[in-house]
Protein backbone atom coordinates (compact mmCIF):
# COMPACT_ATOMS: atom_id res chain seq x y z
CA UNK A 1 0.00 0.00 0.00
CA UNK A 2 1.35 3.56 -1.10
CA UNK A 3 -1.80 5.45 -0.32
CA UNK A 4 -0.99 8.96 0.96
CA UNK A 5 -2.35 11.36 3.98
CA UNK A 6 -3.73 13.60 1.10
CA UNK A 7 -5.26 10.64 -0.57
CA UNK A 8 -7.25 9.68 2.81
CA UNK A 9 -7.92 13.34 3.39
CA UNK A 10 -9.54 13.72 0.33
CA UNK A 11 -11.44 10.32 0.14
CA UNK A 12 -12.88 10.99 3.85
CA UNK A 13 -14.13 13.88 2.84
CA UNK A 14 -15.91 12.45 -0.60
CA UNK A 15 -17.49 10.49 1.76
CA UNK A 16 -18.73 12.80 4.27
CA UNK A 17 -20.22 15.05 1.42
CA UNK A 18 -21.17 11.99 -1.06
CA UNK A 19 -19.84 14.11 -4.40
CA UNK A 20 -16.47 14.50 -5.86
CA UNK A 21 -17.53 18.17 -7.04
CA UNK A 22 -18.82 18.98 -3.36
CA UNK A 23 -14.94 17.50 -2.20
CA UNK A 24 -13.43 19.68 -4.39
CA UNK A 25 -15.24 22.65 -3.34
CA UNK A 26 -14.54 22.10 0.40
CA UNK A 27 -11.01 20.67 -0.18
CA UNK A 28 -10.04 23.99 -2.88
CA UNK A 29 -9.12 21.75 -5.46
CA UNK A 30 -10.27 21.52 -9.13
CA UNK A 31 -12.68 18.41 -9.67
CA UNK A 32 -10.25 16.81 -12.02
CA UNK A 33 -7.58 17.04 -9.25
CA UNK A 34 -9.96 14.98 -6.60
CA UNK A 35 -11.04 12.40 -9.51
CA UNK A 36 -7.72 11.61 -10.18
CA UNK A 37 -6.37 11.20 -5.98
CA UNK A 38 -9.69 8.97 -5.81
CA UNK A 39 -8.70 6.50 -8.62
CA UNK A 40 -5.19 6.32 -7.24
CA UNK A 41 -6.50 5.44 -3.95
CA UNK A 42 -8.92 2.79 -5.31
CA UNK A 43 -6.28 1.30 -7.57
CA UNK A 44 -4.49 -0.16 -4.07
CA UNK A 45 -7.50 -1.87 -3.45
CA UNK A 46 -9.23 -4.62 -5.18
CA UNK A 47 -12.40 -3.88 -3.56
CA UNK A 48 -14.34 -0.92 -4.98
CA UNK A 49 -14.61 1.67 -2.42
CA UNK A 50 -17.20 2.88 -4.50
CA UNK A 51 -19.91 3.12 -7.10
CA UNK A 52 -20.94 5.54 -9.77
CA UNK A 53 -24.50 5.13 -10.70
CA UNK A 54 -26.05 7.86 -13.24
CA UNK A 55 -24.48 10.52 -12.21
CA UNK A 56 -24.00 9.62 -8.39
CA UNK A 57 -21.66 8.19 -6.82
CA UNK A 58 -22.72 5.92 -3.98
CA UNK A 59 -19.77 4.65 -1.30
CA UNK A 60 -19.79 1.00 -0.89
CA UNK A 61 -19.75 -0.73 2.54
CA UNK A 62 -15.78 -1.49 2.76
CA UNK A 63 -15.39 1.89 1.43
CA UNK A 64 -17.03 3.16 4.34
CA UNK A 65 -14.95 0.88 6.67
CA UNK A 66 -12.14 2.27 4.85
CA UNK A 67 -13.04 6.00 5.48
CA UNK A 68 -13.74 5.39 9.36
CA UNK A 69 -9.95 3.95 9.51
CA UNK A 70 -8.92 6.78 7.25
CA UNK A 71 -10.54 9.18 9.94
CA UNK A 72 -8.70 7.57 13.00
CA UNK A 73 -5.47 8.24 10.87
CA UNK A 74 -6.01 11.70 10.25
CA UNK A 75 -6.88 12.16 13.66
CA UNK A 76 -4.18 10.63 14.97
CA UNK A 77 -2.02 12.98 12.44
CA UNK A 78 -3.61 16.04 13.90
CA UNK A 79 -3.01 14.96 17.57
CA UNK A 80 0.96 14.63 16.86
CA UNK A 81 0.99 17.93 14.97
CA UNK A 82 -1.07 19.42 18.16
CA UNK A 83 1.35 17.44 20.92
CA UNK A 84 4.50 19.14 18.60
CA UNK A 85 3.34 22.75 19.47
CA UNK A 86 1.94 22.39 22.38
CA UNK A 87 5.56 21.42 23.53
CA UNK A 88 6.77 24.45 22.51
CA UNK A 89 4.05 26.67 24.09
CA UNK A 90 2.03 27.31 21.09
CA UNK A 91 -1.87 27.32 21.28
CA UNK A 92 -2.77 24.44 19.05
CA UNK A 93 -6.32 22.23 18.59
CA UNK A 94 -9.36 22.30 15.79
CA UNK A 95 -11.67 25.46 15.90
CA UNK A 96 -14.74 24.50 14.28
CA UNK A 97 -17.34 26.85 12.97
CA UNK A 98 -20.56 26.89 10.85
CA UNK A 99 -21.68 29.40 8.89
CA UNK A 100 -24.84 30.29 7.07
CA UNK A 101 -23.84 30.68 3.05
CA UNK A 102 -24.28 34.55 2.80
CA UNK A 103 -21.79 34.28 6.20
CA UNK A 104 -18.96 33.78 3.91
CA UNK A 105 -18.62 37.28 3.08
CA UNK A 106 -18.31 38.01 7.16
CA UNK A 107 -16.62 35.35 8.72
CA UNK A 108 -13.57 35.13 7.71
CA UNK A 109 -12.65 38.72 8.73
CA UNK A 110 -13.21 37.87 11.38
CA UNK A 111 -10.97 34.96 11.69
CA UNK A 112 -8.16 36.21 9.56
CA UNK A 113 -6.06 37.64 12.10
CA UNK A 114 -6.79 35.01 15.00
CA UNK A 115 -5.45 32.69 12.88
CA UNK A 116 -2.02 34.53 11.72
CA UNK A 117 -1.41 34.39 15.67
CA UNK A 118 -2.12 30.89 16.28
CA UNK A 119 -0.42 28.83 13.69
CA UNK A 120 -1.06 25.84 15.80
CA UNK A 121 -4.93 25.85 15.19
CA UNK A 122 -6.35 23.92 12.45
CA UNK A 123 -9.31 25.50 11.13
CA UNK A 124 -12.76 24.04 9.65
CA UNK A 125 -15.57 26.41 8.50
CA UNK A 126 -18.62 24.60 6.92
CA UNK A 127 -20.79 27.01 4.79
CA UNK A 128 -24.46 25.79 4.28
CA UNK A 129 -27.95 26.55 4.58
CA UNK A 130 -29.79 27.58 8.07
CA UNK A 131 -31.34 24.46 9.13
CA UNK A 132 -27.56 22.59 8.55
CA UNK A 133 -25.99 25.27 10.77
CA UNK A 134 -28.82 24.92 13.29
CA UNK A 135 -28.77 20.80 13.20
CA UNK A 136 -24.88 21.35 13.70
CA UNK A 137 -25.44 22.96 16.86
CA UNK A 138 -27.94 20.18 18.30
CA UNK A 139 -25.91 17.57 17.44
CA UNK A 140 -22.39 19.36 19.21
CA UNK A 141 -20.65 19.11 16.43
CA UNK A 142 -18.87 22.46 16.04
CA UNK A 143 -17.67 25.53 18.78
CA UNK A 144 -19.56 27.62 16.93
CA UNK A 145 -22.72 29.12 14.36
CA UNK A 146 -22.53 32.39 12.54
CA UNK A 147 -26.35 33.28 12.12
CA UNK A 148 -28.14 36.21 10.84
CA UNK A 149 -31.65 35.08 12.75
CA UNK A 150 -31.67 33.33 15.89
CA UNK A 151 -32.95 29.95 16.02
CA UNK A 152 -35.78 29.15 18.37
CA UNK A 153 -35.23 25.32 18.58
CA UNK A 154 -32.26 25.42 20.77
CA UNK A 155 -30.82 27.66 23.78
CA UNK A 156 -27.70 29.22 23.01
CA UNK A 157 -25.40 31.94 24.13
CA UNK A 158 -24.22 34.62 22.05
CA UNK A 159 -21.83 37.43 20.32
CA UNK A 160 -22.61 40.06 17.74
CA UNK A 161 -20.51 40.80 15.54
CA UNK A 162 -22.23 43.17 12.59
CA UNK A 163 -25.63 44.47 11.39
CA UNK A 164 -27.02 42.26 8.35
CA UNK A 165 -29.04 44.76 5.84
CA UNK A 166 -31.48 43.34 2.79
CA UNK A 167 -32.55 45.54 0.27
CA UNK A 168 -34.11 44.61 -3.50
CA UNK A 169 -31.82 44.47 -5.37
CA UNK A 170 -32.19 44.44 -9.51
CA UNK A 171 -29.38 45.02 -12.52
CA UNK A 172 -28.68 48.08 -13.78
CA UNK A 173 -29.25 46.92 -17.17
CA UNK A 174 -33.07 46.73 -16.39
CA UNK A 175 -34.44 50.37 -16.24
CA UNK A 176 -37.50 51.39 -14.02
CA UNK A 177 -40.01 54.39 -14.46
CA UNK A 178 -39.72 56.91 -12.51
CA UNK A 179 -42.34 57.28 -9.30
CA UNK A 180 -43.12 53.10 -10.41
CA UNK A 181 -44.53 51.87 -7.54
CA UNK A 182 -43.26 48.69 -4.42
CA UNK A 183 -46.87 46.85 -6.60
CA UNK A 184 -45.92 47.10 -9.86
CA UNK A 185 -42.36 46.28 -9.71
CA UNK A 186 -42.54 42.76 -8.25
CA UNK A 187 -45.05 41.97 -10.95
CA UNK A 188 -42.81 43.38 -13.86
CA UNK A 189 -39.95 40.24 -13.53
CA UNK A 190 -39.65 37.46 -11.51
CA UNK A 191 -38.82 37.74 -7.78
CA UNK A 192 -35.98 35.37 -7.29
CA UNK A 193 -36.16 33.32 -4.40
CA UNK A 194 -33.81 31.33 -1.88
CA UNK A 195 -34.43 27.62 -1.45
CA UNK A 196 -36.35 26.48 1.65
CA UNK A 197 -34.42 27.03 4.64
CA UNK A 198 -32.49 29.81 4.22
CA UNK A 199 -32.63 32.71 6.58
CA UNK A 200 -32.77 35.25 4.13
CA UNK A 201 -35.82 33.65 2.21
CA UNK A 202 -37.91 33.44 5.57
CA UNK A 203 -37.30 37.62 5.81
CA UNK A 204 -37.97 37.80 2.04
CA UNK A 205 -41.10 36.13 2.72
CA UNK A 206 -42.15 38.03 6.01
CA UNK A 207 -41.67 41.29 4.12
CA UNK A 208 -43.78 40.01 0.81
CA UNK A 209 -46.77 38.75 3.26
CA UNK A 210 -46.67 42.28 6.16
CA UNK A 211 -46.62 44.48 3.13
CA UNK A 212 -49.49 42.29 1.04
CA UNK A 213 -47.75 42.17 -1.93
CA UNK A 214 -48.73 40.16 -4.99
CA UNK A 215 -45.94 38.26 -6.32
CA UNK A 216 -47.22 36.83 -10.08
CA UNK A 217 -43.70 35.03 -10.76
CA UNK A 218 -40.71 33.75 -9.04
CA UNK A 219 -37.97 31.80 -9.28
CA UNK A 220 -35.80 29.59 -6.82
CA UNK A 221 -32.30 29.15 -6.48
CA UNK A 222 -29.87 27.41 -3.94
CA UNK A 223 -27.26 29.72 -2.78
CA UNK A 224 -26.54 33.57 -2.85
CA UNK A 225 -23.79 32.99 -5.55
CA UNK A 226 -26.54 31.56 -7.94
CA UNK A 227 -29.03 34.49 -7.37
CA UNK A 228 -26.43 37.24 -7.67
CA UNK A 229 -25.67 35.65 -11.09
CA UNK A 230 -29.89 36.15 -11.99
CA UNK A 231 -29.19 39.63 -10.83
CA UNK A 232 -26.72 39.89 -13.37
CA UNK A 233 -27.72 38.38 -16.46
CA UNK A 234 -31.38 40.67 -15.75
CA UNK A 235 -33.89 37.35 -14.66
CA UNK A 236 -36.07 39.44 -11.93
CA UNK A 237 -34.89 41.11 -8.54
CA UNK A 238 -33.93 39.91 -5.52
CA UNK A 239 -33.83 40.96 -1.73
CA UNK A 240 -30.58 39.94 -0.84
CA UNK A 241 -27.88 40.33 2.10
CA UNK A 242 -25.80 43.74 1.11
CA UNK A 243 -22.55 42.00 2.10
CA UNK A 244 -22.56 39.82 -0.53
CA UNK A 245 -22.90 42.49 -3.55
CA UNK A 246 -19.96 44.77 -2.56
CA UNK A 247 -18.16 44.68 -5.88
CA UNK A 248 -21.06 44.40 -8.37
CA UNK A 249 -22.38 48.07 -6.62
CA UNK A 250 -19.09 49.82 -6.61
CA UNK A 251 -18.93 48.51 -10.28
CA UNK A 252 -22.33 49.73 -10.54
CA UNK A 253 -23.60 46.32 -12.49
CA UNK A 254 -25.87 45.88 -9.83
CA UNK A 255 -28.34 48.64 -8.58
CA UNK A 256 -30.49 49.13 -4.99
CA UNK A 257 -34.06 49.80 -5.60
CA UNK A 258 -35.29 51.87 -3.30
CA UNK A 259 -38.28 51.09 -1.45
CA UNK A 260 -40.58 51.60 1.74
CA UNK A 261 -39.55 49.38 4.99
CA UNK A 262 -36.20 48.47 3.30
CA UNK A 263 -33.61 47.77 4.56
CA UNK A 264 -34.80 44.88 6.38
CA UNK A 265 -32.23 44.30 9.30
CA UNK A 266 -30.99 41.82 11.79
CA UNK A 267 -27.80 41.13 13.14
CA UNK A 268 -24.86 38.51 12.28
CA UNK A 269 -23.86 37.24 15.63
CA UNK A 270 -21.75 34.11 16.91
CA UNK A 271 -24.33 31.82 18.54
CA UNK A 272 -23.15 28.18 20.69
CA UNK A 273 -25.21 26.27 23.23
CA UNK A 274 -25.76 27.44 26.31
CA UNK A 275 -23.88 26.07 29.38
CA UNK A 276 -21.37 24.52 26.03
CA UNK A 277 -17.82 23.36 27.61
CA UNK A 278 -15.27 25.44 25.74
CA UNK A 279 -11.73 24.20 23.98
CA UNK A 280 -8.85 26.16 24.99
CA UNK A 281 -8.95 27.27 21.53
CA UNK A 282 -12.55 28.32 21.20
CA UNK A 283 -12.40 30.16 24.39
CA UNK A 284 -9.52 32.10 23.20
CA UNK A 285 -11.01 33.14 19.86
CA UNK A 286 -13.97 33.78 21.82
CA UNK A 287 -11.56 36.59 24.12
CA UNK A 288 -10.13 37.78 21.02
CA UNK A 289 -13.32 38.72 19.60
CA UNK A 290 -14.60 40.66 22.41
CA UNK A 291 -12.09 42.53 22.29
CA UNK A 292 -11.39 43.06 18.08
CA UNK A 293 -14.81 43.29 16.95
CA UNK A 294 -15.01 46.77 16.84
CA UNK A 295 -11.65 47.70 14.86
CA UNK A 296 -12.68 44.85 12.79
CA UNK A 297 -16.14 46.41 11.90
CA UNK A 298 -14.29 49.72 11.43
CA UNK A 299 -11.61 48.27 9.63
CA UNK A 300 -13.05 45.95 7.14
CA UNK A 301 -16.41 46.51 6.70
CA UNK A 302 -16.33 50.69 6.59
CA UNK A 303 -17.81 50.38 3.34
CA UNK A 304 -21.10 48.73 4.58
CA UNK A 305 -22.03 51.63 6.73
CA UNK A 306 -22.50 53.71 3.43
CA UNK A 307 -25.98 52.06 2.42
Amino acid sequence: MNYTLNQLQIFLKIVQTQSVTKASEELFLTQPAVSIQLKNFQDQFEIPLTEVIGRKIYITDFGREIAEAAENIINQVYAINYKTLAYKGQLTGRLKISVVSTGKYVMPFFLADFMKQHSGIELKMDVTNKNTVVESLVNNEVDFALVSILPTTINIEKLDLLQNKLYLVGSSKIKLKNGVKTSEIFKDLPLIFREKGSGTLQKMESFIEQNNLSVLKKMELTSNEAVKQALLAGLGYSIMPLIGIKNELHAKELFIIPIRGLPIKTTWSLIWPKGKKHSPVSLSFLDYLRKEKSDIVKDKFNWYEQY
